[in-house]
């Protein structure tokens, strides 16, 4: 079971304006001794507020809210330096502002219909520092993102953004590419977890990249995922 940095409880704050949405929610991860739900919202706005003033360790955020909406308040979180990791809950009809949210430095994505165990187990993982990027959902996103650029052209931007990385940074990015967490691209390429995260550092900064689903979208669009 995965614990909180510190240790304790996980904090959660969800922020969604359906109250049905939140009220489920809370439930699932209410009812897991290792989570503690420490406020809901029901827009950007309001949410903002409970992650300064609590600094959860996860909040659930919904893309679109009345008054602040979640890209911008992802975008807030994340430029006043606040310690807590947004995870997009989305239902996947908005491809494109997911991509925003990651952009603007999202942790990572779930769909509203994610079953319970599933639900509790991206907390679990987000708050432990590791993405969650469905592999499915991830590939979803990449072709929303790059469906209007010609596949050649395409491909050649990718390649060159590969050629600076060595052998052993390519196979971490294509590990990546394939939703992989840190520790299990650790255990099948018989590496130490900490070694894995100095290369995944080096894949941020030799593919000036915010988030694994850009490195993703670069290996995928090079046509070696």
């Amino acid at each position: 079971m995965t614990a909180a940095p510190g240790g304790g409880a996980v904090r959660v704050v969800v922020v969604d304006d359906d109250p049905l949405v939140r009220t489920g929610l809370r439930l699932v991860l209410g009812g897991d001794p290792g989570i503690e739900v420490v406020g809901e919202a029901g827009d950007g706005q309001e949410g903002l507020a409970l992650v300064r003033r609590h600094t959860p360790h996860v909040v659930l955020m919904d893309i679109r809210m009345p008054r602040l909406d979640g890209l911008a308040a992802t975008r807030r979180v994340v430029e006043e330096g606040l310690p807590t990791r947004v995870l997009v809950l989305t239902t996947f009809d908005t491809d494109e502002m997911v991509l925003t949210a990651l952009r603007h430095g999202a942790a990572g994505f779930l769909l509203k219909d994610t079953p319970p165990a599933a639900l509790v187990d991206a907390v679990r993982r987000v708050a432990a520092g590791d993405p969650m990027l469905s592999p499915a959902v991830t590939a979803r996103v990449i072709a929303a993102a790059t469906e209007a650029r010609g596949d050649e052209v395409r491909r050649r931007q990718a390649l060159r953004r590969l050629e600076v990385l060595t052998v052993r940074e390519r196979e971490v990015a294509l590990a990546v590419a394939r939703g992989l967490t840190n520790a299990e691209i650790a255990a099948a390429l018989h590496l130490g977890t900490a070694t894995v995260k100095t290369h995944v550092g080096h894949l941020f900064e030799k593919l000036d990249a915010t988030n694994r689903v850009q490195i993703a979208r670069w290996v995928h669009d090079a046509g070696e995922a």
